[in-house]
């Protein structure tokens, strides 16, 4: 039995997705259920939103015993071995995390020419190692966690290291900025996604006798979440409700694939695709940073006193109702303890 797979996926960047990430696992394993993150960026934001800088040297120097980041666990493949059984961190009893690596970009072409390899016609048991690596890896590694979902955080590309990436994806959530560039991401985003699950199809019908699993490829879009919008009274700004309004039916035109009419799409804030409309906490991140936590953690010895306060209340309200809906909408709630 495979663990479930969540990744969090837009060509634009610049949204607050690792962020998101981060808040959502201490969520997701606050709320009860078992957590492994995976650090599947290059530049390694989500890594070093978990640990400090000596940390971080000392497992990108390769201190530790055993292979500590992505890169590291599957560094053989660039040779004729298989990945390395990771030494994934425990950040708390119910989070993990598997650090990325600022050399796993020189992974990209290696993979960008096995994709090719994978439709030929013999020894294809290579190519299916290579492609599915980061995959099989994080399987292993929430296997012995016993994690409950494996949640993916990549970069804002459509390379050849995400294309991977999302092979074992079961689940993805898009989000968003209330911007033009954020729109135009979407327009990108849904075709890739149907051409690299139609690709991963052919390919896996081409070996007809697996060696070992391969992912289903499903890359289902579980929705989006509209990411640092303005808020007045509890409204989104003028400036800002122009690109949340288009959103719904770009949404489904292009992510979805639906051929829909706009007057058939409902509002932003009543759309059961908008998992949530997240305000800016940009008040709280120097706190959080420097305490090393997520912002709905933080106290008043951290600095959260006054105004600070309260939003930390609201922010645990926020990201409380969030992970709740996402765990819904991908089948996690029968997972909580009683």
């Amino acid at each position: 039995m495979t663990i479930p797979v969540l990744t969090f996926f837009n060509n634009k960047g610049g949204v607050g997705k690792t962020s998101l990430v981060y808040h959502l696992s201490w969520m997701l394993a606050e709320q009860g259920r078992r957590i492994l993150a995976v650090d599947l960026d290059a530049q390694a934001n989500l890594t070093a939103a978990f640990l400090d800088e000596e940390s971080l040297v000392a497992l990108w120097d390769g201190r530790h015993s055993g292979p500590g980041t992505v890169f590291q666990s599957i560094k053989p493949l660039l040779d004729v071995g298989d990945f390395t059984p990771i030494n994934y961190l425990c950040v708390s009893e119910r989070l993990a995390l598997i650090p990325g690596d600022l050399a796993l970009s020189s992974f990209e072409d290696h993979l960008s020419a096995t994709w090719s390899e994978s439709l030929g016609d013999r020894n294809l048991a290579r190519p299916f190692r290579i492609l599915t690596a980061f995959w099989r890896m994080a399987q292993e590694a929430a296997r012995r966690f016993e994690a409950d979902l494996i949640v993916f955080d990549v970069g804002p590309n459509l390379g050849a290291i995400n294309r991977s990436v999302l092979l074992g994806s079961n689940h993805v959530v898009v989000p968003l900025g209330t911007d033009l560039f954020s729109l135009q991401g979407l327009r990108n985003l849904g075709p890739t996604l149907r051409d690299w699950r139609a690709g991963w199809t052919r390919r896996r019908d081409n070996w007809t006798t697996p060696e070992f699993d391969l992912p289903e490829g499903d890359m289902k879009p579980a929705g989006y979440i509209a990411l640092r919008h303005g808020v007045r009274l509890s409204r989104p700004v003028q400036a800002y409700t122009r690109w949340l309004d288009q959103i719904p039916l770009e949404f489904r035109r292009s992510v979805l694939g639906d051929t829909i009419s706009p007057h058939e799409v409902p509002r932003i804030d009543v759309d059961p695709y908008c998992l949530a409309m997240l305000k800016n906490y940009n008040s709280l991140i120097p706190l959080a940073q420097e305490a090393r936590k997520p912002i709905f953690f933080l106290k008043s010895a951290d600095g959260a006193i006054g105004a600070h306060a309260n939003a930390v209340q609201a922010a645990f309200s926020d990201f409380d109702t969030l992970a709740s809906c996402i765990a819904d909408r991908i089948g996690l709630r029968e997972l909580l303890p009683a």
